[in-house]
């Protein structure tokens, strides 16, 4: 959230046009019962979000829910990474973009070290995560020239690092194809003797290969390779809004219905009849001009 566009004086959104703890819960168990098996707590920052170790425990135990992760900046890591355990989450994902100070500034726009999030790493491997999966979003002439590190640091069994071509999500990241560095080229540039992996699931966004040391190396090319037919992804936002595609402009409201006495079956059906009407093919039709149309920010709707 670049501090230019959501700085002091930005008027977010106010508390009562968020969904409740309950209200998420009880989403997830209606998108369960839709055959949702895996739910991801994004952001913006989700270990911003009070009591967001509530959420994990209410919704464990959802009845056909198999897996529960969560994406967080590392920023205050440390401090919950034992409660999140606790609570019952069971897969970890930390957004980190370089291992140099200057560079992981560069890129996120923080106004905290890199070196508190590699010690929210190092607690979250003492509280039981693992592996760690950590995503690194890379920038041609911005951190690139981190990817032998990132690649030779993160090579071990506990991690499972994710190289991402830099996405035109949202209008505020400046986006420019020239600013994107081609999959096969982050491949080349890790400086290891990868092994290429078979798909975990169908659907699934990244190529992934076995690194020397025993540890995942995944590279997610939307940009050069989209995987738009194969996506069974859908996004809902603090504020209640189903969006069916990363690059979409505007979300279907289920906070109103979901407030306005409908039931469970109700917005099920709600669900079914969004869903059973996608056809988003953003990134197979991506150019110069696609780019610059409006759309939701990342911080809305998370990876």
């Amino acid at each position: 959230m670049p501090r230019e566009v959501f700085g002091r004086g930005y008027d977010f959104l106010p508390r009562a046009e968020i969904l409740s703890l309950e209200e998420c819960a009880r989403l997830v168990r209606i998108f369960a019962s839709l055959g949702m098996e895996k739910l991801r707590l994004t952001g913006g920052e989700p270990l911003l979000r009070r009591n967001v170790e509530a959420l994990i425990g209410m919704v464990r135990g959802t009845p056909g829910l198999q897996d529960i992760a969560l994406t967080t900046n590392g920023s205050v890591l440390s401090e919950k990474a034992r409660a999140l355990r606790e609570a019952g989450l069971h897969r970890l994902t930390v957004s980190l973009d370089a291992l140099d100070d200057a560079t992981f500034r560069a890129m996120n726009d923080a106004d905290f070290p890199v070196a508190r999030v590699l010690d929210g790493i190092d607690a979250a491997l003492a509280a039981g995560f693992s592996p760690i999966k950590i995503n690194m979003v890379v920038k041609r002439g911005v951190n690139d020239d981190q990817i032998a590190a990132m690649a030779h640091r993160f090579s071990g069994p506990q991690y499972v690092l994710r190289m991402i071509e830099f996405m035109d999500v949202g209008n505020s990241n400046g986006w420019r194809m020239a600013d994107v560095v081609p999959a096969a080229e982050i491949a080349e540039r890790t400086e290891l003797s990868l092994t290429p992996l078979a798909p975990n699931y169908e659907g699934e966004t990244a190529l992934r290969y076995r690194t020397p040391g025993g540890g995942e190396l995944g590279i997610i090319a939307s940009v050069t390779r989209p995987f738009c037919k194969g996506c069974t992804r859908a996004r809902l936002t603090a504020d209640g809004k189903l969006f069916t595609c990363l690059f979409s402009a505007h979300g279907h409201d289920l906070r109103a219905p979901l407030r306005n006495g409908a039931s469970d079956a109700d917005i099920a059906a709600l669900i079914g009849g969004i869903w059973g009407k996608r056809d988003d093919r953003y990134s197979e039709l991506r150019t110069s001009e696609t780019a610059a149309l409006p759309k939701a920010e990342m911080s809305l709707l998370g990876g």
